[in-house]
């Protein structure tokens, strides 16, 4: 685990005293994050949308539950912001399938998902309601919205409950939460990992000796699915990476590939290396998917 992984979620004896320290201005977070989200306009698009989030910092499969729900359905969009990307604004990252933007400008999230949805298109954007807009002037028939709990739209909210939770249940600073735990309850559908929905990973192109690199949120998540490996660099969440660093790495154990996710393979197509991808699908409960196209069909 990272320094700070470890901090919310294996913390030391002086980091539990530094958490609890940090109570008080866990408590003020709480009651701005609730309040602000309490108080919001309500808003209605006219327009099924379908809201993936999660209360806790860092991944706990968002993007991999959107692609597997989005897949389905035509004239989709997923609206996300675009965590990493080298532009502002927004962007229309792809019109079904048809990739529109790089990833400088997509950030590695939008551009995997772009890839990975043929019959979807992808808008990033900071402000949800004008990709909103955007999607509803392209077509729309409905929209997956990315990390969306705690805007006040008409929406399906669908909250990620991970296997791994934070040590404590508070909110940041104090804990790894970004809303109070008990949000669990305003959910319309609470997926719980390992219960509702299950990774699947395996390995594609394979070879002897693979070099893990990765920059994603939590990537100790990886550890249970790794196959046998010659060395491990791992990155903030949507790092770029750092071409001479990896090369010099790469030839010191000897590798014969670069071992990575879907969202960081789409920012190495200029290495020139070989690449092993840990290829993640999610197999998710029928009765969820039932619910959410009986709230499409209905709305």
């Amino acid at each position: 685990m990272r320094a700070i992984e470890r901090y919310f979620y294996a913390p030391s004896v002086l980091q539990k005293l530094l958490a609890i320290c940090l109570l008080p201005v866990s408590l003020i977070y709480a009651v701005i994050a609730t309040i602000k989200r309490k108080v919001a306009v309500y808003e209605d698009f006219g327009v099924p949308i379908v809201s993936v989030g999660n209360l806790v910092l860092g991944g706990s499969g968002k993007s991999p539950f959107i692609m597997e729900i989005a897949k389905d359905y035509e004239n989709a969009f997923v609206i996300l912001r675009g965590y990493g990307r080298k532009s502002k604004g927004l962007k229309v990252v792809s019109v079904k399938g048809e990739i529109k933007e790089d990833v400088i400008k997509a950030g590695d999230e939008a551009l995997m998902i772009a890839k990975a949805l043929p019959k979807a298109s992808v808008i990033v954007c900071k402000k949800r309601k004008e990709a909103i807009l955007k999607a509803k002037e392209m077509g729309a028939r409905v929209i997956f919205l990315d990390d969306g709990f705690r805007f006040n739209f008409k929406k399906l909210n669908i909250i990620l409950k991970p296997k791994l939770e934070p040590y404590f249940s508070f909110c940041v600073p104090s804990g790894g939460y970004r809303e109070l735990k008990s949000a669990y309850k305003e959910a319309d559908i609470l997926a719980s990992e390992g219960i509702d929905y299950k990774r699947e990973v395996k390995v594609l192109d394979k070879t002897e000796r693979m070099f893990l690199l990765t920059a994603i949120a939590n990537p100790s998540r990886l550890e249970e699915y790794l196959p046998s490996v010659v060395g491990k660099m791992t990155l903030k969440d949507h790092s770029y990476f750092p071409k001479d660093k990896i090369l010099e790495e790469y030839k010191k154990v000897n590798a014969t590939s670069l071992l990575v996710t879907p969202k960081d393979a789409v920012k190495l197509g200029d290495f020139g290396l070989p690449l092993s991808i840990l290829s993640l699908e999610l197999v998710i409960k029928d009765e969820i998917k039932e619910k959410i196209k009986k709230y499409i069909e209905a709305s």
